[in-house]
């Protein structure tokens, strides 16, 4: 039977709705996000190279387990409604937790190529000295074994709290984002206008892509040190590192001139 509490809880999502247009009408003029700057520099005349940054938080280093969570949702479905034949729920789930266990050790421990060489190396002398021993068969199927059931309730609940904890660094990173042009560095700390220029001769940027296995999921970080040394530096975890790492390198390598000013020496 309809009563007035359904009709309440109906309209909920329509007043947030309507909450969020009219909060977006009154200040969307003040509000001055990453993606109203980036047009703005976009539209600047005199400025030809640029780059707006944010940070994101280290759960976006999840995102392997964060897909393969997706699919493993999938399979448990599909076999959860008699599709997925002969399919193995401790097998799928034994892989999900060796990714875990990786992405946990990429997020935990900075990882380079001389500590991963030295960990490769010991993973072959233990399976040498287990294949003297006559130990690998066993060795091996204790990690066969060692799996887990998870339906795909849990599953899709890993995705969407990995998931969501990396969307609201998204969302942060509208408001608080640093712009990097050949003659400021614009650093914004708010909703509207709120901010801070740095005129180039003030601080100095460096890329640190020392995390061998983060860097191989595309992610590194962007330092910015002033010559305020009252100042602490600014870390940023971004993405496709490579591509803004040499756009920061041409950026810094010029110096933009007002071209009415340019004119005018000329």
């Amino acid at each position: 039977m309809w009563d007035w509490k359904k009709t309440v809880i109906l309209l909920i999502p329509v007043a947030l709705l309507a909450a969020g247009v009219l909060l977006f009408a009154l200040f969307r003029k003040t509000i001055r996000t990453r993606v109203r700057m980036e047009k703005q520099l976009r539209a600047d005349p005199d400025i030809n190279e640029w780059l707006v940054v944010y940070g994101w938080s280290r759960k976006i280093l999840y995102m392997p387990t964060i897909i393969y969570s997706l699919i493993a949702c999938a399979l448990m479905l599909l076999k959860q409604h008699g599709v997925g034949g002969n399919l193995n729920a401790a097998t799928v789930g034994g892989f999900w937790i060796a990714l875990f266990i990786l992405n946990f050790l990429v997020d935990e421990y900075e990882i380079s190529v001389k500590v991963l060489l030295i960990f490769v190396l010991f993973l072959l002398a233990l399976f040498l000295w287990l294949h003297f021993l006559g130990w690998v068969g066993a060795f091996l199927d204790f990690f066969r074994n060692f799996g887990t059931s998870i339906g795909w309730q849990g599953y899709l609940v890993i995705a969407l709290l990995f998931a969501t904890a990396a969307m609201v660094s998204w969302i942060q990173g509208l408001f608080y984002y640093v712009a990097i042009t050949p003659n400021y560095l614009n650093i914004q700390s708010g909703p509207t206008e709120t901010g801070e220029q740095v005129s180039r001769e003030e601080y100095s940027t460096r890329i640190d892509t020392g995390d061998f296995l983060e860097r191989l999921l595309g992610f590194g970080r962007i330092i910015v040190t002033f010559s305020d040394q009252r100042r602490q530096p600014i870390t940023l975890l971004v993405g496709r590192i490579g591509k803004k790492a040499a756009r920061l390198e041409s950026i810094r390598g010029k110096l933009a001139v007002d071209r009415h000013q340019a004119s005018r020496e000329g």
